[in-house]
């Protein structure tokens, strides 16, 4: 097997028992119904996990999926609108959790490996490069967010709040 592929192997198995599934469920007609999936990624070993905040916006019950299948009920404990991101909380136990990086060790060009549940497919992985740093970007909420991230590795609906490690 060439390097590279190694590579990327080494990467996924490093972090994919940290990526998740979430599934978010809003009362239609009277009855708790899917309401919409996308993905996270646990980073502390009490549970806590990283995803975008219009995952669980509106959500009123929340289900997080581990790679063996367990599915947990998880806890909004905060989320930021304008820039994105919420923390949710698991109780449970078998779990792996995704080590943080240092954003200011990131460099333009840099390979970067993008791991998510597109779709609920878990664990989708595609490629790319960090495109640029610094970037600034307009937030939903009209906002202006500093210091974004460009990379030009493929995001599916629902691989958003997936794990992205840097090579």
């Amino acid at each position: 097997m060439d390097s590279f592929s190694q590579m990327i192997i080494d990467a996924v198995g490093a972090v994919k028992n940290a990526v998740v599934k979430i599934d978010v469920y809003r009362t239609i007609n009277g009855k708790l119904r899917p309401a919409g999936s996308g993905s996270g990624f646990i980073f502390s070993s009490d549970g806590l996990i990283f995803t975008n905040c219009h995952v669980i916006n509106g959500a009123e019950k929340i289900m997080v999926s581990l790679l063996n299948e367990n599915e947990i009920e998880a806890t909004l404990l905060g989320k930021d609108p304008d820039t994105d991101l919420a923390i949710l909380k698991i109780y449970a136990d078998g779990y792996s959790t995704s080590k943080l990086g240092d954003s200011e060790q990131l460099q333009i060009g840099q390979f970067v490996i993008a791991i998510g549940n597109p779709l609920g497919y878990q664990h989708t992985v595609t490629t790319g490069v960090v495109s640029a740093l610094g970037r600034t970007l307009r937030s939903q909420n009209e906002m202006l967010v500093d210091n974004v991230i460009q990379s030009d590795a493929a995001l599916n609906p629902g691989n958003l709040g997936g794990a992205i490690d840097q090579h």
